[in-house]
This record gives C-alpha cells, structure tokens and sequence, in this order.
C-alpha cells in the first residue's frame, strides 16, 4: 500500500504541536481593524488549540495520526 499524501490546503492552515496538539490562527484577525475591540483583536492574535473530532481529522490530513 502507498503512502498518505500530506493536504496541501491543511498544512498551510495548521500546524502540529510536540505535545500533539493541532493549532490554528483565528479567523477575521488579519483586517478591517479598526471596526474590532481591542479585546477582541487580542484574543484573535493569540493561537487557538483545536480539540475533538476535529483535530483528529486534521492529523489525519497532515499525516499525523
């Protein structure tokens, strides 16, 4: 059998921590900031840690799992 090729379109949004967690950058964050709370760009900025189902799928396109 082959090997699993890696998603493309998921590598470039996700990355793999060393303790196995998929992590993310929030959506919205990157534009049009002046119409978005400071709170709100701040919580944006930082990282967010996917969980679940989820993150499992992910692994699987990145070959990780």
């Amino acid at each position: 059998m082959g090997k699993l090729k890696t998603n493309k379109a998921a590598r470039k949004r996700f990355k793999i921590t060393k303790t196995g967690k998929v992590m993310f950058r929030h959506q919205y964050a990157a534009h049009l900031k002046l119409n978005k709370n400071k709170r709100r760009q701040r919580r944006q900025a930082e990282p967010g840690i996917l969980i679940g189902k989820a993150a499992k799928k992910i692994k699987f396109m990145l070959g990780a799992a």
